[in-house]
């Protein structure tokens, strides 16, 4: 449950974010209660959109079986991993700027489309995050017991997100944005890597990768994987008590990759 609350608490602020960044926008511009309208419904839009999406998904997945089966479903945990990380790359690099951009699109979609172009902003911000969402928990639910408490996980997230939002939103110091992005960025890419090492566990399994040495060691007598706390380590930060080499060094490269990419860019006085 740890892992969906926290995605979707992410997720859900960060969509609150957007719709309160467009609302003060057409406030601001005196859009009136049309403007509004707008607004709700490109809200509405891409909530339905994204919803799709996740019908697509389950949808995809009752129709397969067998080795077809399991490759859309490694398929998806890469995909989810993926979209993980880009996210919190792109809110590293353009975070900073994303109420300006914003701001600039709403205005120029305004002014060629009018209220339609309101809605149509509002719209793919929204299904962006929610698409997002309905990706991550999708892989989230592919993990041992991932699925048993998604509903629940996902209610107290979007709660808290709400509370977030609204402490960001009244400028509380204790919850200043930016750090807000960065620290949970980070704790994006732990949850990235999980995914990640179910895919290759599973490509292990299949035969489609070589394990190498397998197990490389054995840390079960400090921590099993099957036990309450290392099962949710397990599910939260890929950790194994028996992992193959070929499963070390993707986790490796993984975090070497997040550790360059991450980095503070220096720049010359």
């Amino acid at each position: 449950m740890g892992s969906t609350l926290f995605i979707v608490w992410r997720e859900s602020v960060e969509a609150m974010l957007v719709v309160g960044i467009l609302h003060s926008w057409l406030k601001f511009n005196e859009a009136g209660r049309a403007g509004m309208r707008a607004l709700w419904l490109g809200v509405g839009c891409g909530v339905a959109l994204a919803g799709v999406l996740g019908w697509a998904m389950v949808a995809a997945q009752d129709e397969l079986s067998g080795a077809a089966l399991e490759w859309f479903q490694i398929g998806m945990l890469l995909v989810a991993a993926g979209l993980i990380v880009q996210m919190v790359l792109w809110m590293r690099r353009h975070g900073a700027g994303m109420r300006k951009n914003l701001h600039q699109n709403l205005a120029v979609a305004m002014q060629r489309s009018g209220l339609l172009g309101i809605s149509i902003v509002a719209a793919l911000a929204i299904a962006r995050e929610g698409a997002e969402t309905a990706v991550f928990l999708y892989g989230v639910s592919l993990e041992p017991g991932g699925s048993a408490s998604l509903v629940t996980g996902a209610g107290l997230g979007f709660a808290l997100a709400g509370l977030t939002a609204w402490a960001l939103g009244r400028g509380l110091r204790f919850l200043d944005y930016r750090r807000f992005f960065v620290l949970s960025g980070w704790m994006l890419l732990v949850f990235a890597v999980a995914l990640l090492v179910s895919a290759v566990d599973r490509l292990i399994g299949a035969g489609l990768l070589p394990a190498l040495v397998d197990p490389l060691w054995d840390s079960s007598w400090l921590l099993d994987d099957g036990s309450r706390v290392g099962s949710l380590l397990a599910a939260l930060a890929g950790y194994r008590a028996h992992p193959s080499m070929m499963l070390v060094i993707v986790y490796a490269a993984y975090w070497l990759a997040m550790w360059r990419a991450m980095r503070p860019v220096r720049r010359d006085a």
